[in-house]
Order: C-alpha cells, then structure tokens, then sequence
C-alpha cells in the first residue's frame, strides 16, 4: 500500500488485534524537536485505509509528529472474521489515542469515523485537545436512517452479500464506481493510484467483514443525539457535493452546539472526500483553523 516518502510503519495493539500506523519517523522528518501531534483517521468504504489522508498529511510533517493508522477491519491492520459494531471502533480508537499519544491531541478524521471520533471525545475529553472533521456523519442522522435503504438490505443477505463484495466492491471497476457514485463530485479527479490503493486494501484477507458491516448500516448511529454533549473545540469542513449526507445536515449540527463547534466551512464542488479530490484546499483549511481551535482550547482549558 502506498507510503509517502519519510513515513514509517508502525504497529500497536488494540482489543480487537493490531493497528497498523504510519508516521514520520524517516527522512526527511526526522529530527530530536519534541512536536505536538496530529492524528489523521480515514473514513469507511470498499477499500478504505489512511491512503486516504496520505496527500494531506505529509504536509505537516515538517512541524507536527503525524500518526495515521489503519482502523481494525482495513488497511494493514488486523481483520478479525466477525460482524463489527460501533461499540468496536469507539473502543479501539480510544485504545490506539491512549497508547499512540501522551497529551491531548489533535484529531483530524472523515465521514462515520469523524462521527464516532465525537462521541470518543465526549467520552475521554481529556485525550483532545480539538478536532477537525470532515463530512462527520452517524448515517442515521436526525431520523434519515441509511439502513432501511434499498442497498443496504439487499447486502444484508447471507451469500449475496459476500457475492457482492467479491464481484461489485473488490475490484477495480467496482471501487472506481464506489469512489465516482460516494466520494468524489468530479470523476476526473481519480486517478489511477487512487483506485490501486483502495484495490489492495479491498483485497485484503477478511477485508468483506468490516466493509460489509458498514454498507449494512450496522454502524449507523444518529448524532444529532449525542453533538450537544461535545465540549472539544471543533471545525467541520463539509462538501456541498456529499451524497447521502449534505451539508445541511452538517449545519444542524453546528447550531445544536456553536460553544463547541466553532467553524462550519462548506466547500463546493466537492464530495465526500476532500482531502482526495482536493487535497491542498484541505490542507490550507486546516491550517487555517488549527490556530482559531488552539486559542479557543486555551481558553477551554483543554491545552496540554
């Protein structure tokens, strides 16, 4: 899988089996400067993996200590045979921030995991100091239950599901529908090494189970329940483009809790993805917001 140049891999163990990461312990990155750190976390879908953050990241590399891991179920990181529930990614990620990081840090996460990663700050505010998300979406969202539509019940059938998954997600024309039709606003942004990196992560062994779970809504949750308890200071980067979760949707959130949620930033012609499809836009974002979220942890008293 696709590793930018400085980055290396690293390795923790979780509840569920080990988590892969990556981070900037080679050259050119390497130096004896204790740094503050930025945790990047993909989001799901056929193939998903930290490739996904892997235009965004090496960005900050020069200034940040950068750790972005492979969620249990994708990527390199183990993929235990089971049906995967929400309570498995809010635990594990808890697991791998207690393990991987010694001070409250940043996040910078997409889509179902930014949502789950609210909910583990609601949980464990003192391992944040803010966050910074991206389409964060439960999928069930203020009653628009993903689960109760037509594909997720056609995948919630033993045999077709894995007939599915082996013949329309894990292939190559398969991901590239997925990323056209979910991800991206723009086709012609996807390019060829885009589709390889979520091939091979599709192609895992045991990389159906988590995909699956996923795509079944089995871990669909509606946020809007739980976006008031958030006390972290967060921006929220919404494509206009996002389909099944517009950014409508990330407004409500935004005035359910203004204390906490301190930027909403919609950006047009874009999908669900866009630290892929336009990965230095993304980027000038979040270092735009990094300061306004510093000031405001201070102020919080959040600061590590």
């Amino acid at each position: 899988m696709y590793q930018p140049l400085g980055f290396e891999q690293r390795s923790t163990m979780t509840s569920l089996g080990i988590m892969i990461y990556y981070t900037n312990e080679g050259k050119p990155w390497e130096d004896n400067t204790e740094k503050e750190t930025l945790v990047f976390l993909h989001g799901f879908g056929g193939g998903s993996s930290a490739y996904e953050w892997s235009k965004v990241y090496p960005a900050f590399a020069s200034e940040y200590r950068i750790i972005a891991p492979d969620l249990i179920g994708w990527g390199r990181s183990e993929h235990p045979a089971q049906s995967y529930r929400i309570e498995n990614y809010l635990d594990t990620i808890w697991e791998f921030l207690q393990k991987t990081c010694d001070r409250a840090v940043t996040v910078i996460a997409s889509s179902l995991t930014a949502a789950f990663t609210i909910r583990v700050a609601i949980a464990h505010p003192e391992l944040f100091k803010s966050l910074i998300l991206t389409t964060p979406a439960g999928l069930a969202d203020f009653g628009e239950d993903y689960s109760r539509s037509i594909f997720a019940q056609i995948v919630s059938i033993p045999i077709v599901d894995t007939l599915l998954y082996n013949t329309g997600i894990a292939t190559s024309g398969g991901i590239r529908s997925f990323l056209e039709r979910r991800q991206f606003a723009q086709p012609n942004r996807i390019y060829e090494e885009i589709v390889n990196a979520y091939l091979e992560s599709a192609q895992q062994p045991n990389a159906e189970y988590a995909a699956l779970s996923f795509v079944r809504g089995d871990l669909s949750f509606d946020l809007s329940l739980y976006i008031q308890q958030l006390t972290t200071p967060t921006a929220i980067i919404w494509g206009r483009k996002s389909e099944f979760t517009g950014p409508e949707i990330g407004r409500r959130f935004a005035q359910m809790n203004p204390k906490a949620i301190r930027v909403f930033q919609q950006i047009d012609d874009v999908g669900l993805t866009p630290q892929l499809e336009l990965p230095a836009v993304t980027i000038g974002l979040i270092r735009k917001f990094l300061p306004v979220l510093d000031r405001q942890s201070v102020y919080n008293g959040h600061s590590s």
